[in-house]
Formats: C-alpha cells, sequence, structure tokens
C-alpha cells in the first residue's frame, strides 16, 4: 500500500537569505504555555493509567484548557493575590470500559493541581481553583479509536495536517535560548517564570524584545528593579552573543515607565494572577516556536491522545523527517519542509500525502536525492508508536 510520499523543489528564498525574520517563544510560565502545559500532563496521567488498568490507552482529547486570570496587588517587597485563578479543564475522555468506571475526573484535577506546583511562587491550593469538564466522547469516534485498537496501526481520528521544517534558523535558536537561559540557567529570585521573546531579524540586525515578570517580594524599590533589569540583561547579552556574529541588541520590559510609577510586577512571577488570561494552542507550536515566517500548523497539540491524534503526532513527525532530511544530506539541502495530511479512519502511517519539499544547495540536483527524501519520511511513519511512547513517558514536549 502506498504511502503517496512526495518530493518537490521548495521554492521560496531561504530564511536566512530573506531580509525581516520573526520568531516568538512564549516561555514556561506564559498563561498560553501553562495551559498547554495542563492539558498535556492531564493526557498522560490518562494515558499511563489506562495502560496501567487496560493494558492500553483509551480514547481521549483534552485539548480545551482555558486559564481566566485571577486578582493582584504587586508592591515593591510584598503583595498579595486576592482572586485566585479559574482553571477550565474541557474536552473528551473514556470514562468506562466494558463496564468498568475510570476515574477521569480525580486524575484529571490531581494532575492539573500538580502540575500548578512547578510554579515556584504560585500556591495552587490558595491561588487557583480547577474545574473540571471533561465528558465521555462521541461513539463515532470513539468507534475509530477502538476499531483501530483491533489492528496493529492506528486509525487516524481526524482529518487534518502537520507541518515541520529544518534547520531553524540563527534568530530561532536566540529566541529559544534566551527564554531557556532566564528560566532553566539564571533562575534569579526576582525574575518570574512568566517570560516571553519576541525576535526581530532586520538583515544582519537582531532584537530581542522581552517580557519578564518580576517578583516583588524580592526588590525592594524602583532603583533595584532597574538594576536587576540592566543584570538580566548583560548576562543574556553576554551569552546569546557567543552564538551569532550578527548585531544583537536586547530590549525587556519596554512598556515599563518609571516617572509614571509603572513597573512589571507580579506576587507569583506569572501574569494569570493579575492580567493575561491563557488557553491551550494559542502558543508555541510543537518545536517550541512561533514562526510566522515559516510554515505552521494552527493545531492544539497539548492534550491530544498520543496514539491517533495525527493534529499532535504529524506535527512532531513533520519536524523529525526535516530534521532528518537535512542530517542525512547534511550541507546538499539548505532547507527541508514537510507536510503531511491525513484522512480520518486510514492508517496514521499512510497518510493521503507526505510532502517533502526541498531547497538543494547550488549545484545540487533534487533528483539525485528524491530516494533518500523518500527513505526518511517512509521510515518516520512506521515510527509512530516511537512518538507515542515518548508522550508517554514525558519525553517529548509539543510546547
Amino acid at each position: 500500500m502506498t504511502k503517496n510520499i512526495f518530493v518537490e523543489p521548495l521554492t521560496s528564498i531561504p530564511i536566512e537569505q530573506q531580509r525581516t525574520e520573526i520568531v516568538e517563544r512564549k516561555g514556561f510560565g506564559h498563561p498560553d504555555s501553562i495551559a498547554d502545559g495542563i492539558g498535556e500532563v492531564i493526557s498522560r496521567e490518562l494515558s499511563r493509567e489506562y495502560i496501567r488498568r487496560f493494558g492500553k490507552i483509551m480514547h481521549h482529547n483534552v485539548d480545551k484548557v482555558q486559564i481566566a486570570a485571577g486578582k493582584s496587588y504587586p508592591r515593591f517587597g510584598g503583595g498579595e493575590v486576592t482572586k485566585p485563578i479559574l482553571v477550565t479543564i474541557a474536552g473528551r475522555a473514556t470514562d468506562q470500559v466494558k463496564g468498568d468506571h475510570f476515574p477521569v475526573r480525580p486524575i484529571a484535577l490531581r494532575a492539573c493541581a500538580e502540575y500548578l506546583r512547578k510554579f515556584r511562587y504560585f500556591d495552587p491550593e490558595s491561588m487557583a481553583v480547577i474545574d473540571c469538564k471533561i465528558g465521555p466522547g462521541s461513539d463515532d469516534l470513539i468507534g475509530v479509536f477502538e476499531h483501530a485498537g483491533e489492528k496493529k496501526v492506528p486509525l487516524a481520528n481526524d482529518t487534518s495536517f502537520g507541518v515541520g521544517f529544518a534547520p531553524m534558523s540563527e534568530t530561532e535558536n536566540l529566541v529559544m535560548r534566551a527564554e531557556k537561559l532566564i528560566n532553566n540557567k539564571y533562575k534569579l529570585p526576582q525574575v518570574g517564570q512568566d517570560v516571553k521573546v519576541m525576535g526581530l531579524r532586520t538583515d544582519n540586525n537582531i532584537l530581542l524584545t522581552v517580557a519578564a515578570a518580576m517578583v516583588g517580594t524580592y526588590i525592594k524599590d524602583g532603583k533595584e528593579y532597574a538594576s536587576i533589569k540592566e543584570q538580566l540583561r548583560e548576562k543574556l547579552l553576554d551569552d546569546l552573543c557567543k552564538y551569532t556574529d550578527r548585531e544583537l541588541d536586547i530590549n525587556i520590559n519596554t512598556a515599563d515607565d518609571y516617572n509614571a510609577g509603572i513597573y512589571y510586577l507580579t506576587v507569583t512571577g506569572l501574569d494569570m494572577e493579575n492580567g493575561d488570561d491563557g488557553a491551550i494552542g494559542r502558543g508555541n507550536r510543537v518545536n517550541g516556536l512561533i514562526t510566522p515566517c515559516r510554515p505552521m500548523s494552527l493545531e492544539a497539540a497539548a492534550g491530544k491522545n498520543p496514539v491517533s491524534h495525527v493534529g499532535k503526532i504529524y506535527n512532531i513527525l513533520g519536524f523529525r523527517m526535516a530534521e532528518d532530511i537535512v542530517k542525512v544530506f547534511g550541507g546538499d539541502v539548505v532547507e527541508a519542509h514537510v507536510n503531511i495530511l491525513a484522512q480520518i479512519g486510514k492508517p496514521i502511517n499512510h497518510p493521503r500525502a507526505a510532502v517533502a519539499k526541498i531547497i538543494p544547495a547550488d549545484g545540487r540536483c533534487l533528483d539525485k536525492m528524491e530516494q533518500k527524501v523518500n527513505r526518511v519520511v517512509d521510515e518516520w511513519l512506521d515510527r509512530c508508536p516511537e512518538i507515542t511512547e515518548g508522550l508517554v513517558a514525558g519525553k517529548i514536549n509539543v510546547f
């Protein structure tokens, strides 16, 4: 049975040769990323418990998580959260298996609360209200899922597509590194975990605009606030300049107006305490970035079932395929884009179309690459179970 793989030239200017480029990353503590994280951890815990009880993952999609901001009064040296955030968990999950009840709600509530404990200044017991509205799935989708269980290969439970590209550009790498440095390496007590980085490259000039929620408890006054900002800026410049020869500039919390007494202060280091709502699927794509200058899917990957939902699996596969194509050909491929389209009810390893679009290096012939490109795409399509295993094990991130 053909896998409908197509290889064709990518007729566009390589991203590094384009005059402008825009890249965004919503960090670990951004409300949209938190919504993604909650949906994904619930899916993961449901999957593990389904396997423990029934030997396999049952149908579920918990990709409808909404965060409504609370109310807080931050100040230098302290502050209070006076109204908790509201987390609403919605979606579908199997709660009956051959007459046996499955505790969807307790698992979801516990997973959500445990995830919120990852944020160092946030107390889910006093600062969050969690409302679970997960219901059973529709008969037709459950039927597709269960029918897939009778076969060796899962059947796609949506007509949807996934995309991926490689390699990452210099600007994309800098945006990713900037957020991870702040949240994973520096961990300054005065800087919260709600960090967003927007990158703009114009010719050979790169500007990173960073929004970093500051924690009022650990900052005594406006002078120290300004000092912390400058310290953060200098640390980022020192680290990031190692990865580019382009002119790099970094701006932090540009809405601040010291004369007007406007500072980006929070109590918890998270803007969802007061100013910002969150929703699953509104943030990063599965490669951790928002890249309007590249092909993108609008699928909310987090929370979807890791077995047969192609809106999740194909987006991960698209990036894995593109990365492998670049790796296999080395400098002979400048860029690779992959688009994969599924049809509901059909085996996920036999898509309606898997299209690899390639920009060969100067003097390289795409026709001579086609066989190897086909092989990369074909092999990854048969490795869907690895994606499922990696997601359930928590080894693959989707935001």
